[in-house]
């Protein structure tokens, strides 16, 4: 199922001409004739915490449609976890009309994440919109995820409307920050009409924008809007729309409990109303089903209201079939819709993680999902709504049985992935990241590589150069501010950066920032490898005394508590040596009937240290596991018993 979920990846040959085989339609820009339709699809691209998401909602509340109702913030944020977490995952399309009269248009707005990790959300919308409004910090300019969108759009034919959000701040760098934004569209090869973008300057917190920041009249979103009127071109469409047939690539799809699959995407060609026959065409040809559109709606606000018909150019969900997936086409029944539209290839995934149900001595307790049936068929489902995530088969683990194997774009991605699913009830045993290796066309091994962008205090810069030169990172450029921070650049491979996160915030005290982005497949780094201290194993099953943390303490770090259930094979901490330690957490003070001639003191302990999701799944090693269930994170040893344990090892050497 997996491979059928990603036939997407490197299908099309392309041609000499740039198009792809003739069993596509689109991939040709011949193919696409302007309109003057009164229609604006537009997506918001950004760096992750730039604003972007903020200003949506600043343009929806300006639009006027919503009268005197408070949105309230991150509208647009409307997953839980997203809310929590203050990020974009999911890519969202609203609209709403601006202006009078002829003047009047309707804007599709499409909100894209800004983490690199969910990158993929960006590349499956962008074919859906004619232009792109860059939000970039401006104190923070151009980031590695600035870069990555930017570089999709500019590659798809794009023009940017630049947006220096922020520009409130004292400490806006306005001129330094403009000029990096153009050096960043030359580095990409812009053509000329990319080059000469509008730009123009916001506040998405005071709700304001201007196109000279000079002005001291900042009142209202409404520049922007008739800025982005006038920039973004109408929908270019296939054909004619009233003699072509119904053509649409399928860009999202969601599930509702009354209407079922809802597919979302824009309108290449012809006309749709309810009650319409189409058809389903997966990527390869193949014509997979034939129905009747029962509902036709297109996004409004913060919600989805029903229409009567729509036509090309037009961004809809429309509900009736069962089987089409993003990528797939969705057209009319007539002999002339026999081929898919044109999709552009999404990234493959970089990292993976084996996915099985828990078996430790403490399952079952929490969750209400416990089979291996019911993790598969919603890893599987996860696949077909997610084109940024692979699933298969994984072969077989110690400690795991019937392991499903998920690869993604980072931890990140995976550990949102791994949230939902405990607040569903599933209960997990989680594998040990690892990169997805790829042979080139010379028959020799490549891995991923990612750039780091840190931005730190200069007294910590000499210890993270050399925690970044043993995971084999090289430095290519280090800038000293005025402020006292360091701004360093480095180049490494991504298998030895797993489980860096954790030491980074540690090392800069939580005063630094990293970002990292994917630069692409190199050489096979023989040297590279993650370094990582040992693991405090629990040897006993019971309830941790504080009488036995006291004396393990001196061993190393913990990561739990007293009155803490454990169990043999249980990872309770880090070890300061590089060697594993078997240690007993659960015994207590032996009593005597003999009375003691003075009192006991007290016992204090240090604070754990409570790994998050993201730093425990990267803090796993190799014979490791992550058990993660509703309430809890615990890290195990893969084999429990401690005798087989030692066997398997020496058996490894």
């Amino acid at each position: 199922m997996a491979s059928t979920v990603r036939q997407h990846l490197g299908f099309g040959v392309r041609c000499k001409t740039g198009a792809v085989a003739e069993d596509m339609i689109g991939s040709c820009a011949s193919e696409w004739k302007p309109t003057d339709r009164k229609v604006r699809n537009v997506a918001v691209i950004a760096h992750v915490d730039h604003g972007k998401t903020s200003l949506v909602d600043c343009l929806l509340q300006a639009s006027g449609e919503f009268g005197d109702m408070e949105l309230g913030d991150r509208v647009m944020d409307s997953d839980q976890i997203e809310m929590e977490r203050g990020i974009t995952i999911l890519s969202k399309c609203t609209s709403f009309s601006w202006g009078e009269g002829d003047d009047k248009v309707l804007f599709n707005i499409v909100d894209t994440p800004g983490h690199a990790d969910f990158g993929g959300e960006v590349e499956r919308v962008l074919h859906m919109v004619d232009a792109v409004m860059l939000v970039v910090c401006a104190r923070e300019g151009p980031m590695p995820q600035t870069r990555f969108v930017l570089s999709k759009a500019l590659a798809k034919g794009l023009s940017p409307l630049v947006v220096f959000n922020k520009a409130d701040r004292e400490d806006a760098r306005l001129g330094e920050v403009e000029d990096e934004v153009l050096d960043l569209l030359i580095s990409l090869d812009a053509q000329e009409h990319q080059l000469d973008h509008p730009t123009w300057y916001t506040s998405a917190k005071d709700g304001w924008a201007t196109e000279d920041i000079e002005l001291t009249s900042r009142t209202s979103m409404a520049p922007l809007l008739d800025a982005l009127r006038a920039h973004v071109p109408p929908p270019k469409v296939i054909g004619n729309t009233d003699t072509e047939p119904f053509r649409m690539l399928v860009s999202q799809i969601s599930v509702d409990p009354y209407v079922g699959k809802l597919a979302l995407g824009r309108i290449a060609s012809g006309r749709l109303q309810p009650g319409d026959s189409v058809r389903s065409i997966s990527l390869g040809g193949e014509i997979l089903e034939e129905g009747t559109i029962t509902k036709l709606m297109a996004r409004r606000g913060t919600g989805a209201v029903e229409i009567t018909e729509a036509q090309a150019g037009d961004i809809v969900e429309v509900a009736g079939l069962s089987t089409p997936d993003p990528t797939y086409t969705v057209c009319a029944t007539n002999d002339k819709c026999t081929r898919p539209l044109f999709a552009d290839p999404i990234d493959p995934p970089t990292l993976s993680m084996a996915f099985a149900v828990n078996d430790s001595p403490l399952a079952g307790r929490e969750g209400t999902k416990l089979t291996s049936a019911q993790l598969q068929k919603r890893l599987y489902q996860e696949a077909i709504v997610n084109v940024a995530i692979d699933v298969e088969q994984a072969p077989p683990m110690e400690g795991m049985s019937e392991a499903v194997a998920v690869s993604g774009r980072g931890e990140l991605q995976l550990a949102v992935l791994i949230e939902n699913l405990r607040r569903e009830g599933f209960e997990l045993s989680i594998g040990p990241p690892r990169v997805v290796f790829r042979t080139n066309e010379q028959g020799k091994r490549e891995e991923p590589y990612e750039e780091l962008r840190l931005d730190v205090p200069e007294e910590c810069t000499g210890s993270l150069i050399e925690s970044l030169a043993r995971r084999k990172g090289d430095l290519r450029e280090f800038v000293t501010g005025s402020d006292g921070m360091a701004r360093l650049f480095f180049h490494a491979p991504s298998r030895s950066l797993l489980g860096f996160q954790s030491e980074f915030k540690t090392e800069t005290k939580g005063r630094g920032v990293m970002n990292r982005l994917f630069d692409g497949y190199g050489p096979y780094n023989t040297e590279a490898s993650r370094t990582r201290k040992g693991a405090l194993v629990s040897s006993a099953t019971g309830t941790t005394s504080a009488y036995s943390l006291e004396g393990i303490e001196a061993r190393g770090t913990l990561f739990i508590g007293p009155q803490t259930a454990v169990y043999a094979g249980m990872v309770i901490g880090e070890h300061v040596r590089d060697l594993d330690l078997e240690v007993n957490p659960v015994k207590a003070k032996k009593l005597t009937n003999m009375r003691a001639s003075g009192t006991d003191e007290a016992i204090k302990l240090q604070p754990p240290r409570l790994l998050t999701l993201e730093d425990a799944l990267t803090w796993i090693g190799d014979d490791e596991l992550l058990e993660v269930t509703p309430s809890h994170i615990r890290c195990r040893k893969q084999i429990l018993d401690s005798g087989l344990r030692k066997v398997s090892e020496r058996g490894r050497r």
